[in-house]
C-alpha cells in the first residue's frame, strides 16, 4: 500500500467547458464512495487549512439537494449548492454544482470511481454551462498553484486521503 499520494492529482482540460481531475486512493471503492457522499465524512475533508465547515447538509438521493458552507479565517463565507441528478452506488454520482461566490458558474459535476487491486481512482468531471463560469475555476486553480495554497480542491483531496488512510488503518470502516 502506498502511504502518501499527496500531490498526485492529475488535471486535464479536454474541452473549453470541462475540467477533469483524477486521484488514486489506497482504499476500497465502497469506502471511497462513503467518504465522498456522507456528511459525517465530508465534514472532515471538504474544508481545509484553517477554514471551518459550518453547514454540511446532504439529502443523498436523486433529486435531493446538498448545501456545504465553510468560513475562512477572515470571515468569508463560501457556499456551495447542488442537486443530485444520478447515483449509481458505488461507482458514479452526478450533480449540479454552484459556488455562490460565482453565481454565473453553474456546472454539472460527475464523480466516477473505479477500483483495481485495492486502489480506487476517483475521476471528477466538471462541465460548466459557459466560458465565463469555467474562467472562474481557471483563475481559482491558478491562484492556488501560484500561492502553494494549502486550501482548495487539491488540499481537499489530500485531506480525503488522510481520512481514508486513517479509516483503512483502523479497520473500522470497510
Amino acid at each position: 500500500m502506498t502511504s502518501n499520494r499527496r500531490g498526485t492529482t492529475v488535471r486535464e482540460f479536454p474541452s473549453a467547458l470541462e475540467i477533469v481531475t483524477s486521484r488514486k486512493f489506497d482504499a476500497p471503492i465502497t469506502l471511497v464512495f462513503k467518504v465522498l457522499t456522507k456528511p459525517e465524512y465530508l465534514q472532515h475533508w471538504w474544508a481545509t487549512g484553517d477554514d471551518t465547515m459550518t453547514i454540511c447538509d446532504v439529502d443523498f438521493k436523486v433529486g435531493g439537494d446538498f448545501h456545504n458552507v465553510f468560513v475562512t479565517p477572515d470571515g468569508t463565507e463560501c457556499s456551495f449548492r447542488g442537486t443530485y441528478l444520478e447515483i449509481d452506488e458505488p461507482t458514479r454520482v452526478v450533480n449540479s454544482w454552484l459556488f455562490e461566490g460565482w453565481p454565473d458558474a453553474w456546472a454539472t459535476e460527475t464523480h466516477e470511481l473505479r477500483e483495481v487491486d485495492g486502489v480506487t481512482t476517483l475521476t471528477m468531471t466538471v462541465a460548466f454551462r459557459d466560458l465565463q463560469g469555467r474562467a472562474h475555476m481557471d483563475r481559482s486553480l491558478e491562484a492556488a498553484a501560484d500561492n502553494s495554497d494549502a486550501n482548495g480542491h487539491d488540499a481537499s483531496l489530500d485531506a480525503m486521503e488522510d481520512l481514508l488512510l486513517s479509516l483503512v488503518a483502523s479497520g473500522t470502516e470497510r
